[in-house]
């Protein structure tokens, strides 16, 4: 897994990568199995401080965008703390991830089942063109 890591408007020390890099490799155990089969990931984290159009305060924004061949999942969010905002968007890309991870099990599933009907003669529809 590759990390870009990416700052605007603040200073990355290497307290902000270190913490950064943890969190992208909490995500790392559900996208093993991916990159297994599809090849090496390219995460792109940026990390920005915008407090020109606010009236107090420093907000931070934290996005996330992760490839693996032909998938990408995207979060962001807005924070008043960076660590926090670090935090959402990782709590964002692991429910995409584990969204995108169950759909695919359900549906290899499911057309599981209709072949097992098939072969028992339970049903005399097709599974692979849905037809009787």
């Amino acid at each position: 897994m590759k990390i870009n890591l990416q700052g605007k408007n603040l200073e990355l020390t290497e307290a902000i990568k270190d913490y950064v890099s943890r969190r992208v490799t909490n995500l790392e155990k559900l996208l093993s199995n991916l990159e297994a089969k599809k090849g090496e990931a390219m995460v792109n984290f940026e990390v920005t401080k915008t407090t020109n159009h606010h009236k107090a305060g420093e907000i931070f924004h934290a996005s996330c965008m992760i490839k693996i061949d032909g998938n990408k999942f995207y979060g962001e969010s807005d924070h008043e703390d960076l660590y926090s905002a670090i935090d959402e968007v990782k709590e964002t890309l692991f429910n995409d991830i584990q969204k995108n991870k169950d759909r695919r099990q359900t549906l290899f599933k499911r057309g599981a089942m209709s072949v097992k009907k098939m072969l028992k003669g339970m049903t005399k529809r097709n599974p692979f063109t849905s037809k009787y």
